[in-house]
């Protein structure tokens, strides 16, 4: 086995830890919206649901990542993702929940998520087991984004 540096494993750690918590963010973000959706926009709840799912696989692999590297993988959610299901929450109240406001907030996250693999996939720092995974899972997560886009545009 091939000892890595310190620092490349704890950089690594911080990074997966902080894509756990945007994926815990993102699956508490669309099982909130699909359970948030009226009976209109009924057919939405089984893409929210497949992309809660898709994240939280991601969070079991990226789990797995932190314990190779010897570290304590994180459990929740962030401050910002907290914060942005609550904007859901407000939207809502407000009567946003028209199918077009509730895409576009779920395409505004997509984009933010987006924007984290591709930071992280720019550290130099990254190993290459957790660098393949986060490229794999990053292929999935615009899969995603293009698909929140395109049912947005339909509108």
């Amino acid at each position: 086995m091939i000892k890595k540096p310190m620092e490349t494993t704890e950089k690594t750690t911080d990074l997966l830890n902080d894509l756990i918590e945007i994926n815990n963010d993102r699956a508490a973000g669309f099982e909130k919206a699909a359970a948030d959706l009226n009976d209109q926009n009924a057919d939405l709840k089984a893409t929210f649901r497949q992309l809660a799912e898709q994240s939280r696989t991601n969070v079991i692999a990226l789990v797995a990542a932190v314990g190779r590297n010897n570290g304590d993988p994180e459990t929740g959610t962030s401050i910002s993702g907290s914060l942005h299901r609550a904007w859901i929450d407000v939207k809502a109240l407000f009567g946003g929940s028209d199918r077009k406001s509730i895409l576009e907030e779920c395409e505004r996250g997509e984009d933010a998520i987006k924007k984290a693999y591709r930071n992280a996939l720019e550290e130099t720092e990254l190993d290459p087991e957790a660098r393949q995974l986060l490229q794999d899972q990053q292929q999935g997560i615009s899969a995603s984004h293009d698909t929140i886009k395109r049912l947005r545009d339909t509108q």
